[in-house]
């Protein structure tokens, strides 16, 4: 049984895999799932085959010990996997990724197989995209947050919501992601995008998971909106980010 890493009122952060880790909750327990799973960033295309991309400073610096370039198949079959076990203890997830070259394929395969659980996909407009690594291709400038649903009606309307008729866009202009003075992570999204989930899908007191937390961004919007937080983070380094941003009593506009 994993023993948590931190615990606070309201709040208990896990240092390990979230596979794992979930494996140990029941089902239904959790009330909504925010998270922002690794891009895979560093599986590059050369010579038109998939390869790893260089260690460098100026690149993918999200994690010191773990390279962020698994083979296209075995990202597929583990976000698939972690999608299915998030499905299992909430009722609700919403999944931001990015597509880039290393996920491409196991996004568009992953959005394929969970066609039946999305409800709907938001465009979080980060305003400008920075410029591609290579020519020929364009400049990312948004990301997309997947919502699923484990007990899928049809149609797009959500089981749970607390927002009112024509009052909620689908398209989030909200800028870069950013944490202020904690800027070791590199790849987060803003409170803002977190906050924006947490009122118009939840109420105080509900129960939130992000089960790759990294330096806490979910955890200290839970904590500023009464919700109660579960997070699971494999890197023990950003674990104690995220402790450290917890015991803040004033946060910049962006942490």
């Amino acid at each position: 049984m994993f023993k948590p890493y931190y615990e606070e009122e309201n709040i208990t952060i896990y240092n390990g895999d979230c596979l794992e880790v979930m494996k140990e909750f029941p089902d239904k327990s959790i009330d909504l799932i925010v998270t922002s799973p690794p891009y895979n960033m560093r599986l590059r295309i050369r010579n038109g085959e998939y390869t790893q991309r260089e260690m460098g400073a100026h690149f993918s610096k999200k994690y010191k010990n773990f390279k962020d370039a698994l083979p296209m198949e075995e990202y597929y079959k583990i976000h698939s996997q972690a999608l299915r076990e998030m499905l299992r203890v909430s009722p609700i997830v919403f999944w931001n990724i990015q597509i880039v070259t290393g996920s491409k394929e196991a996004i568009f395969k992953i959005i394929g197989d969970f066609s039946r659980e999305i409800t709907d996909i938001i465009v979080w407009d980060k305003g400008f995209g920075q410029p591609s690594m290579n020519k020929g291709v364009l400049n990312r400038g948004y990301e997309l947050i997947i919502a699923l649903e484990a007990d899928r009606k049809n149609g797009r309307t959500f089981n749970k919501y607390y927002f009112g008729r024509g009052t909620l866009q689908d398209i989030w202009r909200l800028g870069r992601g950013g944490n202020g003075s904690f800027n070791t992570h590199t790849a987060i999204f803003p409170k803002s995008l977190v906050n924006n989930l947490l009122e118009n899908w939840t109420r105080p007191g509900d129960t939130i998971l992000d089960p790759f937390l990294g330096s806490g961004t979910t955890a200290r919007a839970c904590k500023d909106l009464g919700r109660k937080c579960v997070g699971i983070e494999i890197s023990k380094e950003y674990c104690d980010i995220a402790v450290k941003r917890l015991g803040q009593e004033v946060l910049n506009l962006n942490d």
